[in-house]
């Protein structure tokens, strides 16, 4: 069951400033959370680890879906 607050957060515009997590990618990218960590782990989506997170620049997600149409 959702509560209304998961709600906001699905709504809540992507921060420019900062690091996205795997959530803010796939809402981005419409794609699931899960295809974000397979094609991160395999190095075809650019990341940045901390730890044990990934974590994405937006500026490299953009340039990543750019670099894609040109295929």
């Amino acid at each position: 069951m959702k509560l209304p607050s998961d709600d906001k957060k699905d709504m809540a515009p992507l921060d420019e400033e900062g690091l996205w997590d795997a959530n803010d990618v796939a809402r981005f990218l419409k794609a699931s959370r899960s295809w974000v960590y397979q094609r991160a782990q395999a190095g075809q989506l650019p990341c940045v680890k901390i730890g044990g997170l990934l974590r994405f620049e937006p500026a490299a997600i953009r340039a990543f879906i750019k670099g894609q149409g040109r295929r």
